[in-house]
């Protein structure tokens, strides 16, 4: 499992998450928010199964010699 989610995008994937699950918690929105939960999971591994039928990547590229 190769990393393909970049730091910006990692960043925003947490914080929306956290944000989804606390609305849900303090009843703001309903049960749909623990979705929250998937954005976390993928923001902490680094990796989104949806990126690869694309061939997507948020992470920078190595640097050429």
């Amino acid at each position: 499992m190769q990393a393909n989610i970049g730091t910006l995008d990692r960043a925003m994937r947490i914080i929306a998450g956290l944000i989804l699950i606390a609305c849900t918690l303090l009843g703001f929105i309903g049960a749909w928010g623990w979705i929250g939960v998937v954005f976390v999971a993928t923001g902490a591994l680094r990796f989104c199964p949806a990126y690869l039928p694309f061939g997507m990547s948020t992470c920078k590229l190595p640097e050429q010699k």
